[in-house]
């Protein structure tokens, strides 16, 4: 049984089937999800999701992209929304240079004030990471975010980087893009990376992996994320499938 460590089923493209696709996702090998918050509306909407199903889960945070919009206000609500019982990490956060939605400089200040957050709180910490991987780590460094430590989520970056993630307390967590053509920069990361670190992830609906690149994707195409690493540790799937979960599990500290 698979743990999806990152989705976002509260996304508008589950609109018309939210709840059956989750259940989908349940009875076709899924354990857990957890659903990753990005923006202001959606905080609420993944608390919903994560007390409307037993094994989902919420984690909650603004999004580098939505950091212009966020507020001293909004960072003590989040202190609120996170006495739910089904929140178990700060996230998504982090920086993307990709599409530069919000000033750098923005999207750094609010970065570290809610790395101070998930401190505050004890909670492990979801980063978001995209053509940002120096400053991400400056910041993961400076901010000490390893006292609580927490997941690179659909990691990027290189074995070498994965070294210096490894090193400040964090997981890598793999998404779809693993089964790409052009994965050998993510395998390499794989081999490198021991068992008890790695998670799994869809990032639904987003980055639907071979043979569905291009779909909606959703929790239950987990596995194919979890058979090339297998493939790639020479490994059963079932092995990887209950080493990722109980190393999820312990991460969020999910009984």
């Amino acid at each position: 049984m698979f743990f999806d460590s990152h989705a976002h089923y509260d996304d508008k493209r589950f609109d018309n089937d939210r709840e059956e696709i989750i259940k989908d996702a349940f009875d076709n090998g899924v354990s857990y999800i957890l659903n990753a918050s990005s923006s202001r509306q959606s905080v609420a909407k993944s608390i919903f999701l994560a007390n409307e199903f037993e094994n989902v889960y919420a984690a909650i945070g603004i999004h580098p992209h939505d950091a212009k919009d966020m507020d001293e206000d909004f960072l003590e609500e989040l202190k609120n929304y996170a006495k739910s019982q089904k929140v178990v990490a700060i996230g998504e956060i982090g920086l993307d240079y990709h599409y530069d939605f919000s000033p750098r400089e923005v999207q750094k200040f609010w970065f570290k004030r809610q790395i101070g957050l998930a401190k505050d709180l004890k909670l492990p910490i979801i980063i978001h990471d995209r053509e940002a991987h120096q400053d991400v780590l400056d910041i993961v460094k400076s901010e000490k975010a390893g006292d609580v430590g927490g997941v690179f989520h659909c990691f990027s970056g290189s074995v070498e980087m994965a070294r210096e993630v490894l090193n400040n307390n964090f997981h890598i967590s793999l998404a779809g893009p693993i089964t790409f053509k052009n994965a050998k920069k993510a395998i390499e990361v794989v081999e490198y990376v021991p068992m008890d670190r790695l998670l799994i992830e869809t990032d639904s609906p987003y980055l639907a992996p071979e043979p569905y690149r291009g779909k909606r994707n959703y929790s239950a195409f987990v596995k194919f994320v979890a058979e090339k690493i297998a493939d790639i540790k020479g490994m059963k799937l079932g092995e990887v499938a209950q080493k990722t979960t109980a190393n999820a599990k312990r991460l969020f500290k999910i009984a």
